[in-house]
């Protein structure tokens, strides 16, 4: 197993560290060509696209947000190599998801979502074999994790907020699509479960909390579950999740085990 990073921010410079300790080889990196002369890493190939990767290549994973799936993604599943991603709002378009699959079926690939800043997923999964009726996603950060989105066409974020404040209710497609960096999770869930349509989704500022708080609330034949997990940033990015990174990484070495987890 050989991996080409798409990226070389934050989520990937975590991945290249925790490949280091690894039995899995960081053999390649795609970086937009403006920055093509700014990473000088030991044996491992820079380049700016999926053509000039090295033929070895077997995984490609994106670490680049919605932009580098969507400028790699495709290439990198026709030319059968697997991808890794964890920008999973950008399936809420349903072109860019419709080529992913063409080109995964063409190149006898397969596009593996890490699960990103949440967990419960499996037990979604699961539910959906049966009546799954309630989906919900609640989606909390500070009100300063909210700067830089639509969120400020709603809310004031330059001053104090005193209480919790509600800025986007409505269904998963809407809410990963309107926040392109800040609602991943809302999709997973929303793939995991009942779909985009049918997964309400709410975001929260909350200037009662001072980590990402994700909240999953279901009901169906199976019963009920609420899953809530509070999650740290990565200290060299406050706006990308750490367990997200690790779920990348967690992806990554599954895929190179014999028995999958």
């Amino acid at each position: 197993m050989k991996v080409a990073l798409i990226g070389n921010g934050a989520i990937s410079q975590f991945v290249q560290a925790a490949l280091q300790k690894s039995d899995v080889a960081l053999a390649a990196m795609i970086l937009r060509p403006a920055r093509l002369g700014t990473v000088d890493v030991p044996n491992v190939s820079v380049v700016a696209s999926v053509d000039d990767l090295p033929g070895d290549i077997t995984h490609v994973v994106d670490c680049a947000g919605h932009a580098g799936l969507r400028a790699h993604g495709p290439a990198a599943l026709a030319g059968g190599r697997d991808v890794v991603t964890v920008s999973i709002g950008a399936l809420a378009d349903e072109g860019l998801r419709s080529e992913l699959e063409e080109a995964a079926r063409a190149g006898g690939s397969r596009l593996h979502l890490a699960s990103g800043a949440i967990g419960g997923l499996d037990a979604l999964r699961a539910a959906r074999a049966g009546d799954l009726g309630i989906v919900r996603y609640v989606g909390r950060k500070p009100p300063e994790g909210w700067k830089g989105s639509r969120a400020e066409d709603v809310l004031d974020l330059s001053t104090p907020l005193t209480h919790p404040q509600i800025h986007f209710m409505g269904n998963a497609r809407d809410a990963a699509l309107a926040y392109p960096k800040n609602a991943n999770v809302a999709a997973a869930v929303a793939l995991a479960g009942v779909g985009f349509e049918r997964t309400e989704v709410e975001l929260v500022a909350d200037p009662g909390t001072d980590t990402n708080v994700h909240e999953i609330h279901a009901q169906g034949d199976f019963g009920s579950f609420t899953f809530t997990i509070s999650g740290r940033t990565l200290p060299d990015n406050p706006r990308s999740s750490a367990l997200a990174a690790m779920s990348v990484v967690a992806s990554i070495l599954d895929a190179s085990q014999p028995i999958g987890s």
